[in-house]
């Protein structure tokens, strides 16, 4: 009787620390409690030691979950960086992560000096099961909403894991185009700033609202949706599609999208790949407009050293009919096709410990009007040439400050240069 009685009390105490419900635990102890006393009376002893030792049994495992390490951000998976793929490696229940950046600008021609805080990132995500969660970006832009900042959801979708080879995704998803669009934490890429050609010609962070699915099949992955379709009322001829992004806030959904994914991995740290984008953007027009984008890109890690390089071209049907509808004319025409490209090298040229230190450089080449429709104008200005040059330091793998000169040329000669530093952090 009085081992009996010391073992309810001893799991009385190890619940509350273990147990996910401890008013469960609660209850449930208080019954065994209650059997104990009606043991006295000639109850079951049988039955009790088996309840006892069930509950048990769920107090361990419950512990063993709670011991179980937090997934770290150390690891990419489906397409995603290290900290927004968190939830793939965690335990069922929620997952956080997240990751931030500051930037200052020089302006060696005159114009004014800026120093931005420009976004901080929550990943939250959701494991219900092995099969089934939901992940999330919420991003606050420039640091405070009252001088010109915003805060908006990058992307928010459940997943339902099938098997490797296949996949289901649905909600607000990534658009699966170039290497930095779903890989955008600043430890993943070189320079203060992001590549432009993945800012002008592909419009990075580029999310739309639709479903399709995605996978690894031996050395090839892919990714493949159905999505909304861009906004053609909000083109422009500095920045091409980028503003017609829609990003599921009340999205126009009268014409939709298509864009798919497929990289080979022919040894590890390597990757050949392309994406094409197509779909209508005329949500409020009676024209089609159809856009589409393609691009072809690589990556190789070896030793230290790390290239990449991307080509991205794009066209806009129904250009006059678009500048027409948005009061466009002469050299504020909006692209019927634009394209650019770049090439980017670093290398790890010192380590200690967690400690490194990579110069880098990059070359890029992009026009958001490499032609116009008929009886409008190339504006030069929009044919750019960009080179960077810098140095990245990373106290640890999930930080980093990096400092680089980037030099800016374009057709009309009126180009500038800046010198860029930046600050970054994922967790």
């Amino acid at each position: 009787m009085k081992r009996l009685i010391i073992a309810a009390i001893a799991l009385a105490l190890a619940g509350p620390a273990m147990a996910q419900d401890l008013r469960d635990l609660d209850r449930r102890m208080t019954a065994i409690e209650e059997k104990l006393q009606k043991l006295e009376q000639g109850s079951d002893v049988a039955e009790l030691r088996r309840e006892i030792d069930v509950l048990s049994r769920e107090i361990e495992a419950l512990k063993n979950v709670q011991e179980k390490p937090a997934a770290q951000a150390n690891v990419s998976q489906y397409g995603l960086g290290a900290a927004a793929s968190k939830v793939y490696r965690s335990a069922p229940g929620l997952s956080i992560g997240g990751y931030g950046e500051f930037v200052y600008q020089n302006f060696r021609s005159g114009e004014t000096d800026t120093a931005d805080w420009v976004r901080a990132v929550v990943y939250t995500g959701y494991k219900f099961n092995d099969r089934m969660l939901f992940n999330s970006e919420t991003e606050i832009e420039h640091g405070n909403l009252e001088h010109g900042g915003n805060v908006e959801m990058e992307f928010g979708y459940l997943d339902y894991l099938v098997k490797p080879q296949f996949n289901l995704r649905a909600g607000l998803v990534l658009m699966p185009v170039g290497l930095i669009n779903e890989l955008h934490e600043p430890t993943a890429y070189f320079g203060a700033r992001r590549p432009a050609v993945e800012d002008r010609i592909i419009p990075t962070t580029w999310s739309e609202a639709g479903v399709g699915a995605f996978g690894d099949v031996g050395r090839l992955t892919y990714r493949a949706y159905l999505v909304t379709g861009l906004q053609s009322s909000r083109f422009d001829a500095q920045s091409a599609i980028r503003e017609g992004r829609q990003g599921a806030a009340e999205a126009a959904a009268g014409k939709w999208a298509a864009v798919g994914r497929l990289d080979f991995h022919p040894v590890e740290g390597t990757l050949f790949g392309g994406s094409l984008y197509s779909g209508n953007s005329g949500q409020d027009s009676r024209f089609n407009a159809r856009v589409t984008l393609g691009e072809v890109h690589a990556e190789s890690k070896f030793r230290g050293l790390t290239l990449r390089g991307l080509y991205a071209r794009g066209t806009t049907g129904d250009a006059a009919r678009i500048n027409e509808a948005n009061g466009l004319a002469g050299d504020a025409s909006i692209g019927k096709s634009f394209g650019g490209w770049y090439a980017e090298g670093g290398y790890q040229l010192f380590t200690r410990g967690d400690f490194s230190l990579t110069p880098y450089t990059r070359i890029e080449r992009f026009d958001t009007q490499r032609s116009v429709p008929a009886g409008y104008l190339r504006n030069p200005e929009n044919n750019r040439r960009l080179f960077t040059i810098g140095l990245a330091a990373k106290p640890v793998p999930q930080t980093v400050i990096k400092f680089d000169w980037q030099k800016g040329t374009n057709r009309a000669r009126t180009g500038t240069n800046q010198f860029n530093v930046g600050l970054g952090y994922i967790f």
